[in-house]
């Protein structure tokens, strides 16, 4: 049970951080949509990786195949160029990483 509740807690912190990024991020390039819009792209991404990872293992295949098609997801959402979804995904990406240094992770000692 402590597995499945950590699990669910981790799952919810991540969410909250990378929407709470990607909401920064996408206000920084100026884009109009709201928080409500970084939570789908946060949700629509989880659900992309997962498929991308259990379709084709944790490799760099993976994580590409991924990252084209979230960035499908970031185009269509925020309806912008390819080029300007790239840019977007690359600072989240950057964002995302860094917090990830300072952040304590779930899985350590409590």
């Amino acid at each position: 049970m402590a597995d499945t509740t950590m699990t669910v807690l981790g799952f919810i912190v991540a969410l909250i951080v990378s929407t709470i990024v990607i909401w920064v991020v996408a206000k920084l390039f100026r884009e109009r949509e709201g928080i409500g819009t970084a939570l789908i792209a946060a949700i629509i991404g989880t659900i992309i990786y997962t498929i991308a990872y259990w379709l084709f293992g944790d490799g760099l295949l993976a994580s590409v195949i991924g990252g084209i098609v979230w960035l499908l997801a970031l185009k269509g959402l925020y309806k912008i160029s390819w080029l300007r979804a790239l840019a977007i995904a690359i600072v989240i990406w950057l964002i995302t990483w860094l917090v990830g240094l300072f952040l304590p992770t779930l899985t350590g000692p409590l």
